[in-house]
């Protein structure tokens, strides 16, 4: 026995896939294997392969030809199972010496960097339609970065003891929740999707965890390394199973402790209220814990610098073909600056190559799925026939070979467009250009105008103007930037969140968030209790 000590973690290295890399060949060598494999992927209940009804296609959203796998769809049973294999384990996994667990997500994040990079990477690429930095920065260096620091969190968690008086030893015991937890991840990160069922077991908890039926091919890859990394059976457990019965089965269930979501904020507002309708019923009131949807926003100040702003802009709104909770979707632009500024960002846009992710000269590739790219697209035909939209650039789609949107600008001039408030999740920023000395009212506007606050960010050199955006767009952003693109935080550097109709805040990458998955125990011990009632002043 000891008081252990886990490695203090640092962010893992990014590669660079450059031109002849070992690194490169590698992948190229990866991508190649699993195009000629299809799996044949199970739900994981207890440590079984459970495969019912139908198998479901999966195919790559950039090719609709290239079928990577089939996976299964399970209902009541399977929910019900998956229920009692995370109720039964529990028994066992909460009575693990914290650091042996530990180990488990230690091992994971190895496994991970280390032999299952490149397959991965190379998953990802093709199951998500990611070209290789996006997969590379998601789906290792970020999921890595999950498992080591949210077990560095984890001991500092269970490190924060109270004081003493004398004659008394006060303790905490930091208690995994009693029940369930429910983790409920979404197509558009690996990380993500690693990382809401683990940090609540890393602490203790067990399980069942829904993956996004769009990726349940990388969703397989992520099993497979728990599995190799020593996890027990049933303490993660898998499945694939359709919303209505979740919401019956799951949410209504008596057991059910906490609820760990990403996705999108309709969804978790009838999660909200299905838990709320049913809160008599509960063991002890659930934990709720979510990220849901942004309007996230690039506010640019006269003093910026141009091209620093059209990068930001490019990548902010077009990397992942803007499927990112973060990806910027609108922009405030100062008049004077807009001509320079908006001739600079059509030559980036123009420069752009979009495709199949096997060519790496490509910058952008596919839509997630059908659902996904008929709602961009009804946005796109929306602002084709409003007299308030002019488009920029794009504007076009295809879905013959795979689901690929252009990078599209609007330009409006109504403060209250459409696609300035509304959630996009796709290619297309809309750009809105002010008067110069009205800088502060369309900050303040910027604030009013969408309901979400995830990310946002502040282009400018005057300070005066950095220091006024930050004080009026506090409570618009969770993860606010100064002179950067509002995407790409990293875990232990920028925890991400956001308020309002964004979700909880309750900061992934965070020791905030792993402590939402204890229920604290006080515990008072006196070494030498009174043996008289009565005290002194009664004398």
């Amino acid at each position: 026995m000891g008081n252990f000590k886990v490695p203090v973690p640092t962010n893992e290295p990014i590669y660079s896939y450059a031109p002849g890399t070992p690194e490169r060949d590698k992948l190229v060598q990866a991508l190649a294997d699993l195009k000629r494999e299809k799996y044949d992927i199970p739900m994981i209940i207890g440590g079984r392969e459970i495969r019912v009804g139908g198998p479901h296609k999966i195919t790559a959203p950039h090719d609709h030809t290239l079928e990577l796998g089939q996976y299964y769809q399970g209902g009541k049973n399977e929910i019900n199972q998956a229920i009692e294999s995370a109720l039964e384990t529990k028994k066992l996994w909460e009575a693990f010496p914290w650091e042996e667990r530990a180990a488990i997500f230690l091992k994971a994040a190895d496994l991970l960097t280390g032999p299952y990079r490149y397959l991965i990477n190379a998953a990802t690429m093709l199951g998500h339609s990611k070209n290789i930095f996006q997969a590379e920065i998601d789906a290792v260096c970020e999921l890595a970065d999950f498992f080591r620091f949210n077990v560095y969190y984890a001991e500092q968690i269970y490190n924060m003891q109270p004081d003493n008086a004398p004659g008394i030893w006060d303790r905490i015991d930091y208690r995994p929740l009693e029940g369930f937890v429910f983790a409920v991840t979404p197509f558009n990160f690996v990380s993500i999707a690693g990382n809401l069922p683990s940090a609540p077991a890393i602490m203790g908890n067990t399980c069942l965890w829904k993956p996004a039926s769009s990726v349940t091919y990388t969703a397989h890859f992520i099993m497979k390394i728990f599995r190799e990394a020593g996890l027990p059976d049933g303490v993660i457990n898998m499945v694939t199973a359709r919303g209505a019965d979740v919401g019956e089965y799951v949410l209504k269930n008596e057991h059910l402790a906490g609820i760990h979501f990403t996705g999108s904020t309709g969804t978790f507002q009838t999660m909200w209220r299905t838990v709320g309708g049913n809160i008599a019923n509960y063991r002890s009131y659930p934990r709720i814990v979510g990220e849901t949807g942004g309007k996230d926003f690039i506010f640019v100040h006269n003093s910026a610098v141009i091209d620093e702003v059209a990068t930001a802009i490019t990548r902010g709104a077009f990397e992942y073909q803007g499927q990112k909770c973060s990806a910027a979707s609108r922009a405030y632009i100062p008049r004077s600056i807009w001509p320079q500024l908006k001739e600079r960002i059509l030559a980036d846009v123009k420069s752009i190559r979009m495709g199949d992710v096997v060519e790496f000269g490509n910058f952008m590739n596919a839509i997630i799925d059908r659902n996904a790219y008929d709602t961009i697209v009804e946005y796109i035909r929306y602002a084709e026939e409003s007299p308030d939209a002019e488009f920029l650039c794009g504007g076009n789609y295809a879905d013959s070979k795979g689901y690929f949107i252009e990078p599209t600008i609007i330009l409006t001039g109504d403060p209250h467009f459409r696609l300035l408030e509304e959630e996009i999740f796709g290619p297309v920023l809309t750009v809105f250009v002010y008067n110069d000395d009205r800088y502060f009212e369309t900050l303040e506007l910027c604030d009013r105008t969408s309901p979400y606050a995830l990310t946002g960010s502040i282009f400018a050199v005057d300070r005066i103007a950095v220091q006024q955006a930050n004080t009026v767009l506090r409570n618009a952003a969770g993860n606010f930037y100064i002179n950067d693109k509002p995407t790409g935080a990293v875990v232990a550097q920028q925890p991400f969140g956001g308020a309002r109709a964004s979700g909880t805040n309750d900061k992934a990458g965070s020791l905030l968030n792993m402590i939402r998955w204890t229920s604290p125990r006080t515990i008072k011990e006196t070494f030498v209790p009174p043996r008289d009632y009565r005290y002194p002043f009664m004398e």
